[in-house]
């Protein structure tokens, strides 16, 4: 399935609050804002509308991933780390390899992602 509707913007929040809930188990929206470099009250815009769609439920103070917003957030994460050592192997600087690899998770369907996944399995 192909996260068309959700967007790159979306993708990269759910990104984010993955990545925050795995390295400090709980996932706050300031947690969030400083992660992804914007302010408070645009972090919470955006949490906002992930709640409405249905990507994200807020504890008291917790945001948690539902289960698609947590599928979304596992795929985006895996093609990121998928492109990034594929572009580093390439020869690629550190720095570029994930500003592009971040581009790259988003611009790939799920398909075509599968059937890389496929071919070079040593990533």
């Amino acid at each position: 399935m192909d996260n068309v509707s959700i967007g790159k913007s979306g993708e990269d929040y759910l990104e984010a609050i993955l990545l925050q809930i795995r390295k400090n188990g709980a996932c706050r929206t300031t947690d969030v804002a400083a992660a992804m470099g914007f302010s408070k009250p645009s972090a919470s815009i955006a949490i906002k509308k992930l709640e409405d769609e249905g990507y994200i439920v807020r504890d008291e103070w917790k945001v948690c991933l539902t289960e698609e917003g947590a599928r979304i957030a596992e795929a985006t994460i895996e093609k990121h780390t998928f492109f990034r050592k594929f572009l580093l192997k390439a020869g690629i600087d550190e720095k570029t390899a994930d500003d592009e690899a971040c581009l790259m998770e988003h611009a790939i369907s799920e398909t075509s992602f599968e059937k890389l996944k496929e071919h070079y399995k040593e990533f």
